[in-house]
């Protein structure tokens, strides 16, 4: 009971019906969300955080208001509880991408995917599988909300929360996310290359074989490292932050050759929809930057 509520208010430090109106379709089942616009200019693909849903993406999710009057068409994901993907489950959501396309005869042109938290990490690792596998779906563009994309420095990251025993919710998720590690992966020091194949990025080995496929993809990496607020509630440094790590990956594109690559950080915005502060939203992305970032 315990680790199940636990589940629910972790954010990883890491009817079936339709309706019709003027503006835009949707459709909403157990496993997605769609919003079709009436003017389609682009779709984004978003994948949840950890314990996340739909319903949670559309309610924290504030840019998403509205956006499709602004021609972008959205499909919101139940997909959650990942870090990372295997191979089989990178060609299963591939399929299950092109099916509800298919399905709601939605064009695969200007596709965007994206992910809050480890929703980030799914969205990075499925965009470089469907290039590198030449897929009708082709991303071009991809956006990562303060995700733990090193799952190195995130077991790391969460044996110091637990030492640190600075917040009571910092420590729980450490310990969750310690025994996550280490029941799939095993320890970083003696199963290095489980992590090399598992994390869309390692700082220590400088791992380019799962970024290596997004050099001519735009991207752009989100994070507000608010860093009075995590030494206060978290007893947390820079380097301690998912913004260290996005830093990181989005200088190694860089030198990957990719000049569409953003590292991007917010100040003031992480303000979550129950009005209380929290640099770890979505609501660090604001909907008019986005879109013309999108449509340009």
């Amino acid at each position: 009971m315990k680790k199940n509520i636990f589940l629910i208010a972790l954010s990883v430090f890491l009817v079936s019906c339709t309706t019709r109106n003027i503006a835009a379709e949707s459709v909403k089942n157990n496993h997605y969300k769609l919003k079709q616009s009436s003017d389609q200019k682009a779709v984004l693909i978003l994948f949840p955080c950890f314990p996340c849903d739909t319903e949670h993406t559309q309610t924290e999710a504030g840019f998403l208001k509205n956006i499709e009057n602004k021609g972008i068409t959205t499909l919101l994901l139940n997909d959650n509880q990942r870090l990372f993907l295997t191979e089989s489950e990178k060609e299963e959501y591939a399929k299950s991408l092109n099916t509800i396309l298919d399905q709601k005869k939605i064009k695969k042109e200007n596709i965007f995917i994206g992910g809050f938290s480890s929703g980030g990490n799914v969205a990075l690792l499925l965009s470089a599988y469907l290039i590198k596998k030449h897929n009708a779906i082709q991303p071009k563009g991809l956006l990562v909300v303060d995700s733990p994309v090193d799952l190195e420095q995130l077991y790391r990251n969460a044996g110091k929360d637990i030492i640190a025993n600075a917040d009571p919710d910092a420590v729980e998720e450490g310990k969750f996310l310690t025994e996550l590690f280490e029941k799939k992966l095993g320890k970083p020091n003696e199963n290095p290359e489980k992590y090399k194949i598992a994390s869309p990025y390692l700082i220590s080995g400088n791992s380019i074989e799962n970024i290596q496929y997004l050099k001519a993809v735009k991207t752009r990496f989100y994070c507000e490292p608010d860093i009075e607020w995590q030494q206060n509630n978290k007893g947390r440094k820079f380097e301690d932050l998912n913004a260290f790590m996005l830093k990181k990956v989005n200088e190694s594109l860089g030198n990957l050759g990719n000049q569409k690559s953003e590292y991007i950080e917010t100040k003031n915005r992480g303000i979550r929809a129950n009005g209380k502060q929290h640099p770890h939203s979505w609501n660090i992305v604001e909907q008019d930057e986005l879109v013309k970032w999108m449509l340009d």
